[in-house]
């Protein structure tokens, strides 16, 4: 069974810094679709970022250049490096992976596995 923990998000002011991890256990991070998406309140769940099994990413134009998906795939996680932070970004992130998928991985419909998420405060 996947298991996705979150952890390193808080609150930092605007033009700050960033670095969240998902620990994967019963899961190899290199496999298939992984991927990052924040929810904030009364606002639906957006995809921020997705890296495929061949180390493709991409990004949602409100982070690109700012926002950096990346993993590790000998401890099995995966970091999302965000910079440059705005006050739009506050919201709660979610790290997720589509089991099933390796390719093809901007559906959030195909992520299966979701973490518990971790806060991300950005304050002007």
């Amino acid at each position: 069974q996947v298991q996705l923990v979150e952890s390193g998000g808080g609150s930092v002011q605007a033009g700050g810094s960033l670095r969240l991890s998902c620990a994967a256990s019963g899961y190899d991070v290199s496999r298939q679709c992984m991927g990052w998406f924040r929810q904030a309140p009364g606002k639906e769940r957006e995809r921020v970022a997705f890296i495929t099994s061949g180390g493709s990413t991409s990004y949602a134009d409100s982070v690109k250049g700012r926002f950096t998906i990346s993993r590790d795939n000998a401890k099995f996680t995966l970091y999302l490096q965000m910079n440059s932070l705005k006050p739009e970004d506050t919201a709660m992130y979610y790290c997720a992976a589509a089991t099933f998928y390796s390719t093809l991985c901007s559906n959030q419909g195909k992520y299966n596995a979701w973490g518990q998420g971790t806060q991300v405060t950005v304050s002007t």
